[in-house]
């Protein structure tokens, strides 16, 4: 039944398809167009007035299905047709005619378009649409009034357009038949002075089409017309204080809550910065600096291990687990006086350790006291996901909260999560003794990275003795005479001394007052934001891993920027958060570096688009410091030298990840990596070098072939 209904909708299609086709043919065939100009108009309104005298109601009809064929088919003419309208029937039962068949045809033209092309862009085009989907399900019908109001906008392409997208039909003609109402009124009243217009430019003087263009400011006052409607009504059940003790408040001093902080004092605001536990927040004290002071410590021994590739012979006595934790809390303190309250507190930020709970929009109660507020900035980050599987209560397991507190070294570790934090860990423990075991239920590690790059630091991991387990879970834990075990979902066991949960973080989004706000939480326990960092109350922000898109700390500082320019000077000018350019790292070894799209998320987008690659074991700088593992692979549209993204797999790929970051910011190609003077030898050689493979992969073969030629000539010469 549905192979036959698929038939029958492609037949269909064909069908209208050949409709259109003919009309098209037949218009511009016949040369029909020589009618849809003025003079022609002008000749029709003279010849036809006894006809429409005497047939008014038939001539009326025959000018209504005109108009909604002419509409319907997106043909030229519907302009003048207009005017006609106006000269033939005048203003009143003209406007009443043009009104009902412009929106008629109009909506013909967008099921038209809707039945033949919409499935096909949304496939094809479906991730790159999301975002003007996901506006037009919230404002569809606010943007098309705004187009409707605008004549200068061509309306057919608003009817072909507007039907590729989710927007109903219902909304689409209701919308059309208002929007369209002011600039047709305008066009028939212009057309009951058709005799005395010469041109079209009697229409479309400058002060016409000025106060028609002025018609697209209207939806904008509405719009925020409608909002302070919506914010009264939102904040309708607190009352407002008439003065504040500060700017802003932000909740939480990771790193989205001090950017926010520091930005607001920088502008002398008067705001208060409130930590209920340690300034720097998880980065700091439980995230990216103590686990790449481990991942050092790792690395360091895997370097005595090589020494006998550099002609030295060493070897390892002994690894002091103790050391290496005090290590790591070592350098915890000497990065704390960057984040200290000491150096907020010089800048001028008033900082507070304190439990915060937001009473209403406007008012914070920190401890004891209650301060009032302009805006508040909520920064109060994630926390590690501890699933519920049977038996974990029972066993000895950590998270990246509780790793940093170990002092003796677990003899075999199991690693739960293949994502990023699991994979640094588990190479980390292996590099430092511990037998690990790391499980993961997808089929492949660092499962939103490219194959060909995960399988570089696949392979090390490998080397380092980490035992991978894909496409498991742990299907339970067991506790027997001290001994713990994991029973993993194909029926097998793995014996471990400690498990460390490295399965993702969840938000931080109660127990500090949005409850009793009913700020708007996503379905992945998100706090919800707009693209101004804005929560479903305006004046209340949000920044960092409580609101996503990204959990990553050079992310978090990114939106505190905007949050608090949004915050402190959105009165005047907003700011959305720009997520084009989103470097990320993976710091196992060798390092995983992206930015932009990988080739997977280019194929499934299903773009043109070109993959350029170079080896690190050619570039000089990594032969001598036997560093050659890995490679730099470059998305680029088409046979443009545009960045789309770029995957490096190499040592220190992130530090090479900067030059593409930059140049995709600022939208500079291949081409000028490639004019760039890169130090010899140095890693960074080799952006330049995938740049010379991608100049080489398209030089332009038939201009060569003339140079040859000349440099021929040149020789006889």
């Amino acid at each position: 039944m549905a192979i036959n209904d698929k038939e029958q909708q492609s037949k269909s299609k064909k069908i209208i398809i050949a409709v259109i086709i003919t009309v098209f043919l037949l218009w511009y065939g016949f040369d029909l167009n020589q009618y849809a100009s003025l003079e022609q108009i002008k000749t029709l309104q003279q010849t036809s007035g006894d006809y429409i005298a005497a047939n008014r109601s038939l001539a009326m009809l025959i000018f209504f299905v005109s108009y909604v064929a002419i509409t319907g088919f997106s043909l030229p003419g519907a302009v003048l047709l207009t005017l006609l309208g106006g000269g033939l029937f005048g203003f009143g039962y003209g406007l009443l005619l043009i009104s009902f068949a412009s929106s008629i045809g109009a909506t013909l033209a967008f099921l038209v378009s809707r039945y033949l092309l919409r499935d096909y862009v949304q496939n094809k085009f479906g991730s790159r649409l999301d975002a003007i989907n996901k506006g037009v399900e919230k404002e569809g019908d606010f943007y098309l009034f705004s187009l409707r109001l605008i004549p200068v906008f061509p309306f057919f392409l608003i009817n072909i357009l507007m039907g590729l997208t989710k927007i109903s039909t219902r909304s689409f003609y209701l919308v059309s038949q208002i929007g369209m109402l002011a600039g047709t009124a305008v066009y028939v009243w212009a057309g009951t002075q058709l005799s005395e217009i010469n041109s079209l430019s009697g229409i479309a003087s400058p002060s016409l089409l000025g106060a028609l263009a002025l018609l697209g400011i209207f939806p904008w006052v509405a719009k925020r017309g409608l909002a302070l409607f919506s914010q009264r009504k939102r904040y309708a059940r607190w009352t407002k204080p008439t003065s504040f003790d500060r700017n802003m408040i932000v909740i939480g001093a990771g790193a989205g809550g001090l950017v926010s902080a520091y930005i607001a004092a920088a502008v002398k605001s008067k705001v208060t910065l409130v930590e209920k536990h340690r300034m720097g927040g998880d980065c700091l004290n439980t995230g990216c600096v103590p686990s790449k002071a481990l991942i050092r410590s790792a690395h360091a021994v895997a370097e005595i291990g090589r020494a006998n590739e550099f002609g030295i012979d060493a070897e390892i006595k002994q690894i002091n687990f103790e050391k290496v934790m005090g290590r790591i809390q070592n350098v915890i303190k000497a990065i704390e006086p960057h984040d200290s309250i000491a150096r907020y507190s010089a800048m001028g930020v008033e900082c507070l350790t304190a439990e915060a709970k937001i009473i209403d929009p406007w008012r914070v109660q920190i401890g004891e006291q209650v301060l009032t507020t302009k805006n508040i900035v909520v920064a109060t980050g994630a926390r590690p996901i501890v699933p519920p599987i049977t038996g974990l209560t029972d066993v000895p397991y950590l998270t990246s909260d509780t790793l940093w507190q170990l002092t003796e070294q677990p003899s075999r570790l199991l690693v739960l999560g293949g994502g990023p934090i699991g994979c640094e860990i588990a190479q980390s423990f292996a590099r430092l003794g511990s037998a690990v075991t790391q499980v993961e239920m997808a089929d492949q590690l660092l499962g939103r990275e490219d194959e060909d790059a995960v399988a570089v630091v696949q392979a090390e991991l490998l080397a380092d003795g980490v035992n991978i387990l894909l496409g498991n879970k742990v299907a339970s834990f067991v506790s027997e005479d001290g001994q713990y075990s994991a029973v993993l979902s194909n029926g097998d066991s793995v014996v471990f001394d400690q498990v460390f949960l490295a399965l993702g973080r969840q938000a931080n989004t109660r127990g500090f007052g949005l409850e009793e706000l009913d700020i708007t939480i996503t379905d992945r326990g998100l706090i919800e934001i707009n693209e101004y960092q804005q929560t479903s109350i305006p004046n209340i922000y949000a920044v960092g891993d409580v609101s996503g898109p990204y959990q990553l700390t050079h992310v978090a500082a990114h939106q505190a920027w905007f949050a608090a320019v949004n915050a402190l000077f959105g009165s005047v000018k907003k700011f959305a958060t720009d997520y084009r350019v989103i470097p990320a790292v993976t710091y196992t070894y060798p390092e995983l570096a992206r930015v932009g799209l990988s080739e997977n998320e280019a194929q499934q987008a299903q773009l043109d688009y070109q993959v350029t690659k170079y080896a690190i074991d050619d570039l000089d700088r990594a032969i001598t410091d036997s560093e050659t593992k890995g490679f730099i692979k470059v998305i680029t549209a088409g046979n443009s030298d545009k960045i789309l993204g770029v995957t490096i797999v190499a040592s220190h790929a992130g530090e090479l990840l900067a030059e593409y970051t930059l140049a995709m910011k600022y939208k500079l190609g291949l081409n000028k990596v490639l004019g760039t003077i890169h130090p010899y030898p140095t890693m960074s050689e080799a952006n330049k070098y995938v740049a010379g493979n991608w100049k080489r992969n398209n030089s332009p073969e038939k201009l060569l072939a003339w140079v040859a030629k000349f440099h021929r000539y040149m020789r006889k010469a």
